[in-house]
């Protein structure tokens, strides 16, 4: 079974009129789902979409990401998921990276409109020549000049595909990451690596697609986390799919009783904002009832959740590990064994970890407490770093290992605990924020002559951007200005909040910032916190 779009097909066959994905009032079957996703495939194929060509995709938690998703799959092309925060010059960059020769895109609203943002970023390149506006009515006229919308262009096409033959080593799905050098580079990841990851659900937690589960879906699907282990998950399983555009305590909660939700997966702030949001009144032993499931990662899961959780909600979270590069789960808390708070869990099945030197591939002696960074081999690994060669060589070898850049320890029984991170990364209330490609930007400002960033720690977010910014002589510009102009120029989750202005930034010998240096006490010359 070498399409990854085996996955709805399958279950369309098997339980065609079981519930496959529910958005509001809206339930759609896995018969209609897989009808919708073959009309994609045949507008494609149409428009003259071949086997392996890319195909963007930007837009949130919508039945329209999945159809979209599972249609490109079929045409035999590569889904390359978008965040649908970037702003055009943003979204310009990855269709040119990915050669991209066509892109869907929600519509999206006043506060965020994503089609707009999309088609900015389309019109700046010429090898993509197919932009099509998804909008909430399909019915609906084009909201942008020279648009062709998305149930325009498929209203009258075929509800049967046959899916185009791939080879399971063929690219399913380009995943856009970065580190902390250079521009967002995309990960391969082949049909069997994504698949694979979405099969190990089994074992990973229990599925069975004869007591399905309704899963609530808040990560967003464009993310490697929620594509896999829920839109995936529960598809390959025979489960129902219950979206939410954006996470929101209130609303999730009402969701969860609503529809008897018994698998949840998020990161650590929303377990925090849960916490807060169960308020009297709530139905909190009907929730618990249902919930069968709590998943974590993204980042470390304080310890506190982990026990407030189990106590509040009668649920254990079982925490994992990965990265967009391994599909991304490469490690997982044991089904049916006793929690470890602070652990990622053990290898999954099929995955093997060790902990190397981080100047070499050499695997360190052990103890309980030697540290060494987290290297990965097994089927999850992604196939490289789309047009990369030289940095897909930095971190992988040639017996298939991947060097994550994430330092960690192993106890006696094999558990997994992350101490720190080798690379800048920070994490702000789950997304991904690499501070080179901030800082770069921010020096394209004619009055910044140099910026570092870091995270600093946030109660909610789990980290904040902060930006510490040398300026131009004679400069007259204020924080709030730099803020203000950072949030028109990056998405809305990568701009920096505290901006700090200094005359001087601590530095080694050979000029590199020592940024371990400003995240300690420093005496502002003038700051700026924006909303």
């Amino acid at each position: 079974m070498p399409n990854l779009s085996i996955l709805l097909e399958d279950s369309a066959r098997e339980y065609p009129d079981r519930d496959a994905i529910v958005f509001g009032t809206t339930r759609l079957t896995y018969r209609q789902v897989d009808a919708a996703a073959n009309q994609v495939a045949n507008l494609l194929v149409q428009r003259g979409i071949e086997p392996g060509d890319k195909v963007a995709l930007m837009c949130p938690n919508l039945p329209y990401f999945t159809i979209a998703y599972y249609g490109i799959l079929k045409a035999g092309a590569v889904v390359v998921p978008l965040n649908v925060l970037l702003k055009g010059r943003e979204v310009a960059y990855h269709l040119e990276d990915s050669d991209a020769k066509a892109l869907f895109a929600f519509q999206g609203t006043e506060e965020l409109p994503i089609g707009v943002e999309a088609k900015a970023g389309f019109d700046q390149v010429d090898a993509c020549c197919g932009f099509f506006v998804i909008t909430p009515d399909p019915a609906a006229a084009s909201p942008i000049a020279g648009a062709e919308t998305f149930g325009q262009a498929v209203a009258d096409l075929p509800t049967a595909f046959e899916p185009v033959a791939t080879d399971e080593d063929d690219t399913a799905v380009i995943l856009y990451t970065s580190g902390t050098t250079g521009q967002p580079k995309g990960a391969e990841l082949r049909h069997r690596n994504m698949r694979d990851n979405a099969l190990a659900s089994k074992e990973l937690f229990g599925c069975d697609p004869d007591a399905p589960d309704t899963y609530l879906c808040v990560l967003p699907l464009f993310h490697s986390f929620g594509q896999t282990t829920i839109q995936n998950g529960a598809l390959a399983f025979g489960g129902t799919v219950v979206m939410l555009p954006r996470f929101e305590p209130g609303p999730v909660i009402e969701t969860m009783l609503r529809e008897s939700v018994t698998v949840f997966a998020g990161v650590p702030t929303m377990y925090w904002g849960l916490l807060g949001a169960l308020e009297e009144g709530t139905d909190v032993e009907r929730l618990a009832k249902n919930l069968r499931t709590a998943i974590s990662g993204g980042a470390a899961l304080p310890v506190e959740i982990h026990r407030e959780v189990e106590k509040r909600l009668g649920v254990t979270i079982a925490e994992g590990y990965g990265l967009s590069e391994t599909s991304p789960v490469a490690s997982f808390a044991p089904y049916g064994e006793p929690p470890r708070p602070g652990s990622i869990g053990k290898p999954i099945p099929g995955v093997e970890m060790k902990l190397i030197q981080p100047d070499s591939w050499a695997e360190i002696e052990w103890s309980p407490e030697a540290v060494g960074e987290i290297a990965i081999k097994g089927h999850n690994v992604m196939k490289g770093y789309y047009k990369r060669p030289d940095a897909t060589s930095e971190v992988m070898n040639e017996h298939g290992w991947f060097r994550t850049g994430d330092l960690a320890r192993r106890d006696e029984d094999g558990f997994y605990y992350i101490v720190d991170r080798s690379k800048d990364l920070i994490i702000r209330g789950g997304f991904n924020v690499y501070p080179r490609e901030i800082e770069e930007v921010l020096v394209t400002h004619q009055d910044v002559s140099l910026a570092a960033v870091v995270g600093v720690p946030h109660e909610s977010h789990g980290e904040e951007i902060k930006a510490f910014v040398i300026l131009q002589p004679g400069s007259s510009l204020t924080t709030d200005e730099l803020v203000a102009w950072a949030r028109a120029t990056m998405a809305s989750y990568k701009y920096p909040r505290i901006v700090e202005f200094v005359t001087n930034l601590p530095m080694t010998a050979t000029g590199k910032i020592l940024k371990r240096e400003l995240i300690r006490e420093r005496p502002p010359a003038a700051a700026s916190t924006g909303g």
